[in-house]
């Protein structure tokens, strides 16, 4: 899973919003017409698919400034959409964002195995099943901050948003360990020759 760098007024390089590429970024500021001087209004061009957004006040307000990585490719379909939700409404309300992420912890958790009706039940299973130490720490993490998100607690969310960005780094990564990794070397171990397969199989039988 590649890093991702969020649109950042005035960088030179990030992610572009529009197509989704690292790419080279070139910033203008837009001017009154019939007036001298300029706005607080600027444009940033992407060099990579040649399209542009709209800024105010170093905020990206065309499209809805989403200063977080888009889904990872194999978050599961019955998560995507509250995925992009969140990420879509991340910078207006950092906390409606979290308690759209909790649910989309919940509904990953079942698509992992689990029951998904209770989400700390769903960790315990997992851990009592082998869950990686990080692993079990990101879905804590997101399962802690969403909490908060829904109910009075001790993290105001509206009042650090970075805390509300790190949950969609966080599900990303628990995809990339409990799907992604699995899939590519079970990918990768089906190509070996038969004859070796059943060799591996008559040894750990």
């Amino acid at each position: 899973m590649n890093k991702y760098y969020p649109p950042t007024f005035e960088e030179g390089q990030f992610h572009c919003i529009k197509c989704g590429v690292y790419a080279k970024q070139s910033w203008d500021r837009m001017f009154r017409s019939n007036l001298s001087g300029h706005t607080n209004f600027n444009y940033s061009y992407c060099h990579h698919c040649h399209d542009v957004c709209y800024w105010f006040d170093g905020r990206m307000i065309i499209p809805s400034e989403a200063p977080v990585p888009p889904p990872h490719i194999d978050l599961p379909e019955p998560c995507v959409d509250d995925y992009n939700e969140a990420r879509d409404i991340v910078a207006r309300s950092p906390r409606a964002a979290a308690a759209l992420l909790r649910l989309t912890i919940q509904k990953l958790l079942s698509e992992l195995g689990e029951k998904g009706k209770n989400i700390n039940d769903d960790i315990g299973s997992l851990v009592s099943k082998g869950l990686p130490l990080e692993v079990q720490q990101a879905l804590d993490y997101c399962r802690v901050v969403g909490n908060n998100a829904v109910h009075p607690g001790e993290i105001d969310l509206n009042d650090d948003p970075k805390i509300a960005h790190s949950l969609f780094e966080m599900i990303n990564f628990i995809v990339e360990v409990r799907i992604s990794q699995p899939k590519k070397v079970a990918d990768l171990y089906n190509i070996l020759p038969e004859g070796a397969l059943k060799a591996v199989e008559k040894r750990d039988a």
